[in-house]
């Protein structure tokens, strides 16, 4: 990789953490503002759908890196990939930032129009034939683009947004699964796909500074749709499926138990009065609660951070498992 290509993550970095107090401004003068669920002071609005920034630091990063590939390294490979990748962010950004409109509370996007909105983000994958058709050993030909292809963004896009409600959980989550994708994809011979991961990396990393606990903003599902969908097509685009589902292991989990609670039951925990977290219902439907549980095995008060860092170290050590056991196919 040139050390000139260094630019684009530099910019795109700085132009996400210029905007983000922006953001939060216009977002409260709009009164685009959620409760921190979490928290005793509910009185205070954080400012929502954050999100939006980092696709836009995210988009003009990978601009600059589509501008200096053409005109200083007078080339265009991958670039049909990397417009069908701006398209397909854009398209469920779109949708996510509408959920987020409607509001969370409101019930937001019926699950239909949802699936319905998912699958037109996956067009500019399907129309462009990405990715390789033959997977695990089998052959699947045109069902790989036009159902495969569809499948996994509208899933990765749906069960991303489950594991989220804790400050920086979604951001953090998002850190750590493209940044070991971004080396992956380096390591497999896909520096063009190393790079558009690592931007997008580095764009939550600026947010997080103000999504981190106590956050000053939140993603909204402009963002947690957004680095799904990402994910998925990191997976199709760098033919590493078998890996990224496995380092989905946790956002698998959490879809089954919230499949238990019949989708209809919330990541957020019981507050109690000493601003400690407790297990919301008797029985588990998250990671979230599972972490409270588990942690209040060592702790007598449990708060959000302390949840949200076991499910990164969660992650990490799926991480770890995946250099292992796909180290042949990696290295």
């Amino acid at each position: 990789m040139e050390p000139l290509l260094i630019i684009p993550l530099i910019l795109s970095f700085l132009i996400t953490l210029f905007f983000i107090p922006v953001w939060i401004k216009k977002a409260k003068q709009i009164k685009l503002v959620w409760e921190d669920m979490n928290k005793k002071n509910k009185t205070k609005k954080i400012a929502g759908s954050g999100g939006i920034v980092v696709v836009f630091g995210f988009i003009l990063g990978v601009l600059i890196y589509v501008a200096l590939k053409t005109f200083y390294f007078n080339s265009t490979e991958n670039l049909i990939e990397v417009f069908a990748i701006l398209t397909s962010i854009l398209i469920i950004s779109v949708v996510g930032l509408i959920d987020d409109l409607f509001g969370w509370q409101k019930g937001g996007l019926s699950k239909k129009s949802r699936i319905i909105l998912f699958l037109f983000a996956a067009i500019p994958l399907i129309v462009i034939n990405a990715g390789e058709s033959r997977m695990i050993g089998i052959e699947f030909g045109l069902l790989y683009p036009l159902f495969l292809v569809p499948l996994g963004i509208i899933g990765a896009s749906a069960t991303y947004n489950f594991l989220a409600g804790y400050n920086g959980l979604e951001t953090s989550q998002g850190i750590l699964i493209l940044s070991s994708l971004s080396l992956i994809t380096f390591l497999t011979g896909n520096s063009w796909l190393s790079l558009i991961s690592l931007t997008m990396a580095i764009c939550l990393i600026a947010f997080y500074i103000h999504n981190k606990y106590p956050a000053k903003i939140f993603p909204g599902d402009v963002l947690t749709y957004s680095i799904g969908a990402m994910i998925a097509i990191i997976a199709i685009l760098g033919n590493i499926e078998k890996i990224v589902v496995f380092l989905f292991i946790p956002y698998i989990l959490e879809t089954i138990l919230k499949v238990r609670g019949k989708l209809k039951k919330y990541s957020f925990a019981k507050l109690n009065k000493d601003g400690g977290l407790d297990v919301p219902y008797k029985k588990f439907y998250g990671l979230e609660h599972i972490s409270i549980y588990l942690l209040k095995k060592f702790k007598n008060k449990v708060y959000e951070k302390d949840v949200v860092y076991l499910i990164n170290l969660f992650q990490i050590l799926i991480i770890i498992l995946a250099f292992i056991l796909f180290g042949g196919e990696i290295f």
